[in-house]
């Protein structure tokens, strides 16, 4: 398998150590958004001014309706499309400026001399007009200008007596629109670098509400604030800011503790293990002190349990091939010597082999040969045994029906629940059954007895016969491979461990039971 290219990758811990970084730097982020909460200050600034400006309007309203017969000059006439529709319950003037939109405009022009004065009368008013405006600047931190119909101040605490007719939201509102505008502040001087984040902090609100009085303008409510100050609201809640901060770093703290705990230590551990089993190293398929998570869990189970299953593989190949060596060495070697010797005897050298002397050479040859072949068809049969199972199912009956085919000198007696289906072929099936058949004949077992025995999950099936008892000894090595007792008599000593090998490959076992009289096994089968 080619190795993965040679190049730069982030560890976990760059990659955990980055992200919460981010998640850190996230609060930080919201600087940059400043804007955004400066253009929801500036439209509760306005809707406030539109409240207060209402009220005094409506206040100015009624000081002008009551002096009408004294002689006011109205203003202009108000458009017919400007006026509200007479049937409406309600007539809200929504908030509407917009700083991200550049709604800016330069500085509030200065007041400009009045071509005339305003009237005694609307001069009287705004004296009525000026506690009010006075008291109420108090609170609401407001400035306030009552303008006659001509645009001339006639109450607050500047201006008085000046016309500002000339400013565009006055000029609008003294044709009956409601105008409000963004002013720069402090235009002349560059703010401080930290406040680039805000522009709210150099801009003033404007806002001029036009008094309607028999569809004429009567005046004008000009009033202006500053919006809020950001940063003052930050410095006045700087308390919940800093406890703000501590609980993100806090909290970045705890996650990263986190992702140490569950996914860094037991991942590292993890790589550890594997070098260890890659050096050979055996305690290494010990569990993990740690698994952090589930599906961590999982995964480390399955690679230990992969890597042990794959060690025990390399340990019974090894194994295996020692026995096999060792069992293919003694023939070879008979036939290797036999062939030897008739090739000298064909050759005529001295001490020729005599007629029956070649005889025997040639048996034994055929005798090693048929013994080869055997263990040949043997290894092709434990080959086929630890195959994977697919999809494989069949019924004990027609199984146990070749079973007798096969051994017809023997008595095969069956019974229990033989119709159910197993987790097997039925080629397989009865190869385990073949070899216990077979290994019960070479010990002179003249019946054999199956019982199958429904358990669920599993299909029990007991295999007795009544052939010669197997020794204290050999009980606990008759499923090695290329153990026998009857070698002198063709025995592999491959026949149950091929047998055991089908089992195990299929999720069933085999074991050596407990008998008074000739030799029993029981198997256990998946159901099907």
């Amino acid at each position: 398998m080619s190795a993965a290219p040679d190049k730069w990758r982030p560890s976990l811990t760059l990659v955990i150590f980055t992200v919460l970084a981010t998640v850190g730097v996230l609060p930080l982020v919201g600087l940059f958004f400043f804007r955004l909460y400066d253009n929801q200050l500036i439209r509760q600034t306005q809707a406030e001014l539109i409240a207060q400006s209402r009220v005094l309007a409506t206040i100015y309203a009624q000081e002008v309706t009551a002096r009408l017969d004294r002689g006011l000059t109205l203003g202009a006439e108000v458009p017919t499309n400007v006026l509200p529709d007479p049937g409406d319950q309600v007539t809200p003037i929504r908030p509407a400026l917009d700083l991200t939109a550049n709604d800016l405009l330069r500085r509030r022009p200065e007041a400009q001399t009045a071509p005339q004065p305003p009237q005694p009368v609307y001069v009287e008013i705004g004296a009525k007009l000026t506690p009010i405006i006075r008291e109420t600047q108090k609170v609401t931190l407001a400035g306030f200008r009552i303008l006659d119909p001509q645009g001339v101040v006639i109450a607050g605490r500047q201006e008085v007596g000046q016309s500002l007719a000339h400013i565009e939201e006055v000029a609008d509102a003294l044709h009956g629109q409601y105008r409000a505008t963004l002013r720069n502040r402090v235009p002349d001087k560059p703010p401080p670098s930290i406040y680039s984040f805000s522009r709210g902090l150099g801009v003033h609100v404007f806002s001029a509400m036009p008094v309607i009085v028999n569809n004429r303008v009567a005046g004008v409510i000009y009033t202006t604030r500053t919006p809020s100050n950001i940063f003052d609201h930050l410095y006045q809640e700087r308390a919940k800011f800093v406890l703000a901060g501590l609980a993100v770093v806090l909290g970045t703290i705890a996650i990263g503790l986190v992702f140490s705990r569950t996914i860094t230590l037991p991942m590292r551990e993890l790589i550890d293990r594997a070098t260890r089993i890659g050096r050979g190293d055996r305690e290494a398929f010990r569990p993990l002190r740690h698994y952090g998570t589930r599906e961590f869990a999982q995964l480390s189970h399955s690679f230990l349990g992969m890597a042990e299953q794959l060690a025990r593989r390399s340990d019974y190949i090894a194994t295996f091939s020692a026995h096999l060596t060792h069992e293919l060495k003694s023939p070879l070697t008979s036939i290797k010597g036999a062939a030897e010797l008739l090739q000298d005897s064909v050759q005529g050298k001295a001490g020729s082999l005599t007629p029956a002397e070649q005889e025997t050479f040639i048996a034994n040859i055929l005798s090693d040969t048929k013994r080869l072949e055997a263990m040949a068809q043997r290894l092709r049969e434990l080959a086929r045994a630890e195959s994977l199972p697919q999809n494989e199912r069949t019924e004990l009956a027609p199984v146990i029906a070749d079973l007798r085919s096969r051994f017809p000198a023997s008595s095969i007696e069956a019974s229990g629940s033989l119709d159910l289906m197993i987790g097997m072929s039925a080629e397989k099936a009865l190869i385990v059954l073949s070899h216990l058949a077979d290994n019960a004949m070479r010990h002179k077992a003249g019946a054999i007895t199956l019982e199958a025995i429904d358990e669920r999950t599993t299909l029990r099936l007991t295999v007795s016969n009544d052939g010669e008892p197997i020794s204290a000894p050999n009980r606990d090595r008759i499923f090695d491979a290329f153990f026998t007792t009857r070698r002198d008599q063709g025995g592999t000593g491959m026949g149950l461990a091929i047998a055991r090998a089908v089992m195990a490959s299929h999720g069933g076992s085999i074991r050596l039971k407990a008998t008074d009289q000739g030799a029993a096994f029981e198997l256990q089968f998946p159901m099907g």
